[in-house]
């Protein structure tokens, strides 16, 4: 089954929204996240991507329908918890485009969308111009958490083979609501980066 990739901005972006939206629901509730998400909240949070000219998402189709989509912006235009943590490392957040995140239902892993989401959005941060560095961050979890999948494979060798690294120390905190929890809480995610 090929899949076909669409790069969406504004209007192309805003129409496909809530079909964004629930993919991200029903990838999130798995392993890492665990993620206990709602349609009103994604709609927000995807808004951002459609209402910023700079910000790219691209996403993989199976004839008309979307089964996959990464996201992508200027740092600078993202949330302090994201900003400040390259701040206090030394990196100047203007200089750096930033991998929202890559999600795929579970039969189309495999395959190479994960190349070609980081092919679209390293190509993105190159037509803009101004980035010095492309990032994007990883959830952190216990190697010894009991509801880690047996056959969970992490993905650091792929990123690691697409020229990232992580950044010791430089970690950002971001709220969500889990499955099981009452309310939100601050989870720690990783930055991986690549010089462009």
């Amino acid at each position: 089954m090929a899949l076909r990739f669409e790069k969406l901005t504004g209007p192309a972006l805003q129409a496909v929204i809530p079909d964004l939206a629930r993919l991200r629901i029903s990838i999130f509730r798995d392993w890492p996240y665990l993620y206990e998400g709602s349609e009103d909240y994604e709609a927000r949070y995807l808004a951002r991507y459609s209402d910023n000219p700079r910000a790219l998402v691209v996403a993989a189709y199976d004839g008309s329908r979307i089964v996959g989509a990464s996201t992508s912006t200027p740092l600078a235009s993202e949330v302090e918890a994201f900003t400040a943590p390259v701040a206090s490392h030394g990196y100047d957040a203007s200089k750096i485009f930033y991998f929202g995140e890559s999600i795929l239902l579970p039969d189309y892993r495999g395959q190479g969308a994960g190349h070609a989401f980081f092919d679209h959005r390293e190509a993105q941060a190159r037509a803009l111009g101004g980035f010095a560095y492309t990032a994007f961050c990883a959830v952190i979890r216990d190697e010894d958490d009991p509801r880690r999948p047996a056959d969970h494979r992490p993905l650091d060798d792929f990123w690691r083979g697409r020229g990232y690294q992580p950044v010791l120390g430089m970690q950002a905190r971001l709220g969500w609501q889990e499955i099981g929890e009452e309310r939100e809480s601050e989870k720690p995610l990783q930055f991986w980066l690549r010089a462009l």
